[in-house]
């Protein structure tokens, strides 16, 4: 299921065909973070450092040197330490950078200072991520000063500084088939979790329980950890967009929004789900969910190469506004109230972003002044919503609080796009006979 080592050396051998010559690519893995005290949040490595290295521990750097003679990939990592490794778990060490990860050469983290400016001392070019890390920002200044310092010694200090984002996060952007298949297996597991909530939910329980069978079936089958704070979100709740309270009780005729989707191998997965407490939605909530699963279904049908990335968000307007009309919501024309966006009172987001190791992905959805033309390969979210304020007295009292959010994970194909996430039902009546049939086993159990 991981990435093989080939993929990340074959990603290396990319980024470098496309730096200048003469240069060099400094890449810091993520630093520890403490909770509280001396207590450290869980590790989870840089997305981009973990996209060229597969490498999981902190203090790290990745130095990429295209045409070096001793070698190309250089890692600066820990020193083996059996003590350490007796208190926090195994450290790779050099050897093992060099034969489990694929390095071409390895130093000991200690010894950056002495041994990182003497690689840098006569490249022209530095590709970096500034403002990304700040401590390492310091760091990396301080050791071109070093070099400037020695420039009447004839040390040549690099002439600029390019960003290394533009190149690296537009090759993020085109999945591999090996990473289409992280994120296929991270949909199925959050599916399952999503499917699980449903059948475990009842009025009276708490948002919270519910967001525990998610993690529940997240870590059960291998994720670690959700891919960012799940929502579970009742009744009122779900008009707020990212609500992470998850700590009300859900009450009869309560809709429930649930947003979540767990992260696996460092590939996120993103799923959004709204459906009813009770096991029934109201003929308001019915109408409103309807809409919104045909605004998704327009978005899906604009996805395809050759099709730019808003025209999705765009359907998806069209249908909503034209829906929210029928209903009474908005009065007028709908394509004069798309163009005073009126509709904006009711679904105040965009369709979708990219998704990948991050949650919201990497990748420009502009290029040249121009929304971005999709190709197969990228992967995104599509999300439309309806959501009613609890205090919008411009619409009458039944439909105040209801929201809704319908969001699935779609890969561009060749011939338009395959969605992911197609493993928990969101077709109303769906949903009601998935809860009724769950409510019955439990009955019987009783």
């Amino acid at each position: 299921m991981p990435i093989p080592k080939q993929e990340y050396a074959r990603r290396r051998k990319s980024l470098m065909a496309q730096m200048e010559p003469n240069s060099i690519a400094v890449l810091p893995a993520a630093p520890v973070y403490i909770r509280n005290r001396d207590a450290e949040y869980i590790y989870r490595q840089d997305s981009d450092f973990q996209y060229l290295t597969g490498f999981p521990e902190p203090e790290a750097v990745a130095v990429l040197m295209p045409g070096r003679e001793h070698g190309e990939y250089i890692l600066f990592c820990r020193e083996k330490d059996k003590e350490r490794e007796l208190w926090d778990g195994y450290r790779a060490g050099q050897d093992g950078a060099v034969v489990e990860y694929g390095a071409d050469d390895a130093f000991p983290i200690n010894d950056i200072d002495d041994i990182l400016p003497g690689l840098i001392e006569g490249r022209e070019r530095v590709y970096y991520a500034m403002g990304a890390n700040q401590d390492f920002d310091r760091r990396l200044t301080n050791w071109i000063n070093v070099i400037r310092s020695k420039a009447r010694q004839g040390a040549q200090p690099p002439n600029e500084f390019v960003a290394l984002d533009h190149l690296l996060h537009d090759m993020r952007l085109y999945k591999s088939a090996a990473e289409l298949k992280v994120m296929q297996a991270a949909a199925q597991i959050s599916a399952q979790a999503h499917i699980r909530a449903m059948q475990i939910c009842r009025p009276g329980l708490y948002e919270y329980q519910l967001e525990a069978e998610l993690q529940h079936e997240f870590m059960r089958n291998g994720s670690r950890a959700p891919a960012y704070a799940s929502i579970v979100a009742a009744g009122r709740n779900a008009c707020i967009l990212h609500y992470t309270e998850n700590t009300s009780q859900i009450r009869d005729g309560d809709l429930i929004l649930i947003d979540a989707g767990c992260e696996l191998d460092c590939y996120a997965s993103d799923i959004t789900r709204t459906f009813p407490a009770s096991g029934r939605f109201s003929p308001e909530q019915r109408a409103i969910y309807d809409i919104v699963l045909e605004a998704q279904e327009a978005a899906f049908a604009a996805i395809a190469p050759g099709r730019h990335w808003n025209e999705a968000h765009e359907a998806t307007v069209q249908v909503i506004t034209a829906g929210l009309v029928r209903l009474g919501l908005l009065k007028g024309e709908v394509d004069e109230l798309i163009a005073s966006e009126a509709y904006r009172a009711f679904y105040m987001h965009r369709a979708g972003h990219w998704l990948g190791m991050d949650v919201h992905d990497v990748g420009d959805y502009r290029v040249g002044g121009e929304w971005r033309v999709l190709e197969p390969g990228m992967v995104m979210t599509v999300e439309p919503g309806i959501y009613v304020a609890p205090d919008n007295e411009d619409v009458p009292r039944k439909w105040r609080g209801i929201g809704v959010r319908i969001e699935d994970d779609v890969v561009v194909t060749r011939s338009g796009c395959e969605i992911l996430t197609g493993g928990v039902p969101k077709q109303a009546d769906e949903i009601e006979a998935l809860m009724a049939a769950a409510r019955s086993r439990a009955e019987a159990l009783a």
